[in-house]
C-alpha cells in the first residue's frame, strides 16, 4: 500500500508545471572569456551561469526537475554570462569562489565529473575573468 501511494505521488508530481520550463531569458550581451576561458567555463559554469544551459534528461523528472530549475535560476540571478550588461558580482568574489573550490558546487560535480576544476583550470578561469572584468566591466550591483 505504501509503495502504491509513493508511486502515485511520483506520477502526480510530474503534473506540477514548475521545473518543466527550460526557457531562458534573452541574451543581451555575452561575456567573452577568450578561447581558454570559454573551454573551461563551458564545462564548469555555463549550465547555471548563462542562458546556454544544457538540460539533462533528469531535469524533466520531478522532483529533480524542481531542484535543477531552482539551481539554474539562482545561478543566473547571481551571475549570468549571457547578460553581461546587467550587474554581476565583484571580481574578487568570482575569484574567491573559484579559487576556494566553491564553484562549481559539489552537488553539480558529483554528476558532472568533467566540471571538477584542476588547479590549472582554476588559474585559467580566474585569468579569463580578470581579463573580462578589465576589458568589459559589468555595471555595479546596487545591493
Amino acid at each position: 500500500m505504501a509503495l502504491a501511494i509513493l508511486v502515485g505521488a511520483f506520477f502526480l508530481l510530474q503534473l506540477v508545471p514548475y521545473g518543466h520550463d527550460h526557457g531562458a531569458p534573452a541574451t543581451t550581451r555575452r561575456a567573452r572569456l577568450g578561447p581558454a576561458g570559454e573551454r573551461v567555463a563551458s564545462v564548469a559554469c555555463m549550465d547555471c551561469h548563462s542562458n546556454r544551459t544544457t538540460w539533462p534528461w533528469y531535469s524533466n523528472i520531478a522532483p529533480v526537475s524542481l531542484l535543477v530549475v531552482n539551481d539554474v535560476k539562482g545561478g543566473r540571478e547571481r551571475m549570468n554570462l549571457s547578460r553581461w550588461d546587467h550587474p554581476q558580482p565583484e571580481l574578487r568574489e568570482v575569484v574567491r569562489v573559484i579559487d576556494e573550490g566553491e564553484m562549481p558546487p559539489g552537488k553539480y560535480t558529483v554528476i558532472h565529473r568533467a566540471a571538477t576544476l584542476s588547479a590549472a583550470q582554476k588559474r585559467t578561469l580566474i585569468a579569463a575573468f580578470r581579463a573580462l572584468y578589465a576589458a568589459q566591466p559589468p555595471p555595479a550591483r546596487r545591493d
